[in-house]
């Protein structure tokens, strides 16, 4: 079972930016695609952003393309999502996930427990 934990989201402001964090296990983390998805309350889950396993490819929301970068470094196990020029309906429980390169969340095998984003207006 694979252990994947997001840190760094929190509550900002309209404009602002900020960056999450997923920390997967050191020994498969490199095999696998990482994904970001958001669940906003009475909504379902959608796809934010994904990156192949060696980082190369890359593929956004047209929601937050220009603004979010995704990326990963394989020798500490981790994807990041930068987020600037955050809108309040950016609000969300941001997920990580392993598995494929993929939009869709059933690819995916292994999930983060979520954290929570807020943005103020």
């Amino acid at each position: 079972q694979a252990q994947l934990e997001e840190s760094g989201g929190g509550l900002v402001q309209t404009g602002d930016s900020l960056s999450l964090s997923c920390a997967g296990p050191a020994r498969t983390f490199s095999s696998w695609g990482m994904g970001w998805f958001r669940q906003a309350p009475g909504k379902e889950r959608e796809f934010v952003s994904a990156t192949t396993r060696s980082g190369a490819g890359k593929m956004y929301a047209d929601s937050v393309k220009g603004r979010f970068t995704i990326s990963r470094d394989n020798y500490k196990s981790t994807v990041f999502l930068q987020m600037n020029s955050l809108q309040p309906e950016d609000s969300a429980v941001y997920y990580c996930a392993a598995g494929a390169y993929s939009r869709v969340p059933n690819s995916y095998t292994y999930w983060g427990q979520g954290i929570q984003v807020t943005v103020s207006p």
